[in-house]
C-alpha cells in the first residue's frame, strides 16, 4: 500500500491527537496519548517527556504504533494509565477497533530537549522524525482528531453566553479565549486559524460595546 498520511486527514504541518503504544524487552504494552505532527506524507515527527514509559521503549527499540481513533474511553485510560491488555490486538501492538493505526519507524537521532517557549517550564523531552512503514485502515472514513477544531467550537459556545453571565464569568471567557487561541494557533488548520481570529474580533467588539 502506497504511504500517504493524507489519506487519514494528517496534513504537512499540523499537530493531530494520537494514542501511541510501545512495547519493551519483555513484550510488555503500554499506551498513552500523545500528539504527532506531520511533516511528508510518510514522515511524522514527536515530542515525548523524558522519563515516560513511551520515551524508553521507543529509545529501546526505535519503533511504535501510532493508533487514530476518536474512543473517549481509550484517549482517558491511556492518560490515567489504566487501559488493560485486553484492549491490544492479539496478534500485534495496536489497540482494538481503532479506525487506523500507523506502523512506524524513527529515523536519526533522538534529541533531548527543552522547548523554551513551551507553557510546560523545563521540562525534557525527546524530539525525533518517524518513517511511516505501513498503515492499517479500518475505517475507510477515518480522519485524525485536531484539537484545533474543539478549541473553536468551545471559544464559540463562550461567545454566545457572553451576555447571559455575570462579571466574572465574563473575564473568565476572555482569558480563556487567549489559551484557546494559543492552542489553535499552534495545532490547528489554516481555516481554524482564520476563525478564531474572527473570534477574536468579535470578542472584543462586544467588550467594546458593553463598555459604553
Amino acid at each position: 500500500m502506497k504511504i500517504n498520511l493524507k489519506s487519514l486527514g494528517i496534513e504537512s504541518g499540523q499537530q493531530y491527537e494520537s494514542i501511541i503504544t510501545t512495547e519493551n524487552n519483555e513484550n510488555i504494552k503500554n499506551a498513552a496519548p500523545i500528539g504527532i505532527i506531520g511533516i511528508d506524507k510518510d514522515i511524522i515527527q514527536c515530542r515525548i517527556f523524558k522519563g515516560t514509559i513511551t520515551l524508553e521503549n521507543i529509545l529501546l527499540k526505535r519503533e511504535f504504533i501510532v493508533n487514530i481513533t476518536w474512543n473517549p474511553l481509550y484517549f482517558t485510560l491511556a492518560t490515567i494509565g489504566k487501559i488493560d491488555e485486553k484492549y491490544f490486538s492479539k496478534n500485534g501492538l495496536n489497540l482494538k477497533g481503532v479506525d487506523a493505526y500507523l506502523k512506524c519507524e524513527v529515523i536519526g537521532d533522538i534529541k533531548i530537549q527543552i522547548k523554551e517557549n513551551d507553557p510546560v517550564k523545563k521540562s525534557e523531552a525527546g524530539f525525533f522524525k518517524s518513517k511511516v512503514k505501513e498503515i492499517v485502515i479500518n475505517n475507510p472514513c477515518v480522519k485524525a482528531p485536531n484539537r484545533g477544531f474543539y478549541n473553536l467550537i468551545e471559544a464559540l459556545v463562550n461567545y454566545t453566553r457572553m451576555d447571559l453571565v455575570d462579571k466574572e464569568k465574563k473575564e473568565f471567557f476572555i482569558n480563556r479565549l487567549n489559551e484557546l487561541n494559543r492552542v489553535i494557533n499552534k495545532v490547528g488548520s489554516e481555516e481554524e486559524k482564520k476563525a478564531i481570529k474572527l473570534v477574536d474580533d468579535a470578542y472584543n467588539s462586544k467588550i467594546r460595546k458593553n463598555e459604553k
